[in-house]
């Protein structure tokens, strides 16, 4: 389904601007974060993101392959759960996810249905008449849905990368995102992308969390906001009566693309 390698590319781009930014090296527990070099911050940034036992996770810009600028907002958590939604822009669609335990809930809206599954869609939409369509995590229809709600899925290609970046860091001037005060650190020459830049901005009170990552290079223009760190996933999930089963729905239409 479109909505799943959509969620799989979220929890793939969220991490991969948050690899860019490390190396891995040992950072010192003393000092003040913002007397620290670059590489230092962006390494306190990335053990301090690794820790996290869950987040929320804001992406919106222009992620790449020609598609129209979206958003990605999600609440997740190291157990697998997550809530939030999807929306790719220019009146193509919204997807609300909710994940709990082993259960998965999709919302497309209309535009969805029109825009991303062109032949049925019409179809799925008028059967799930604004109600979610519910499936298990164990469905392999769902696994990049599952995949992108977790966040122990993120921290592991964070690290499984962490030896794979190249460019300069530079260290910036203390400022504040979304009220928080932060430091910011600067990528340039990001591997093939000699052009790209990727500024990661590391929270200077409490842990050095990173609150705000922006990428702009050759093939995306995006910012990536965290916030929320170790709080837990909103709990709450649709009615019985508010849902379709998935595999019902699927055995009374055409599968859609």
């Amino acid at each position: 389904m479109t909505v799943q390698r959509i969620a799989a590319r979220a929890a793939a781009f969220g991490a991969a601007v948050v690899l860019t930014m490390t190396s891995g090296a040992v950072a010192r527990a003393d000092d003040d974060i913002e007397s620290l070099p670059a590489q230092e911050i962006a390494d306190r940034s990335r053990d301090a993101l690794l820790g996290a036992e869950s987040l929320h996770m804001r992406v919106q810009g222009d992620l790449g392959g020609g598609r129209p600028s979206m958003m990605i907002d999600l609440t997740l958590d190291r157990s697998g759960n997550c809530a939030g939604g999807i929306d790719l822009g220019d009146d193509r669609g919204k997807v609300e996810i909710v994940k709990r335990g082993d259960a998965v809930w999709l919302k497309p809206d209309a535009d969805f249905w029109e825009n991303q599954v062109p032949v049925g869609g019409a179809a799925f939409d008028a059967i799930l008449a604004g109600r979610y369509m519910k499936g298990e995590a164990s469905d392999s229809r769902l696994r990049p849905v599952v995949d992108a709600c977790d966040l122990d899925t993120v921290q592991e290609l964070v690290t499984d990368n962490a030896d794979t970046v190249g460019g300069t860091l530079t260290k910036g001037t203390k400022t504040t995102v979304d009220g928080v005060s932060a430091i910011p650190v600067t990528r340039s020459g990001d591997g093939d992308r000699r052009d790209g830049r990727l500024t990661v901005y590391v929270a200077t009170e409490g842990k050095p969390y990173p609150v705000r990552i922006t990428v702009r290079n050759d093939s995306a223009d995006a910012a990536v906001d965290f916030s929320r760190f170790d709080r837990p996933v909103p709990t709450a999930t649709p009615s019985p009566e508010d849902t379709v089963d998935v595999s019902a729905l699927l055995g009374r239409t055409p599968a859609p693309v």
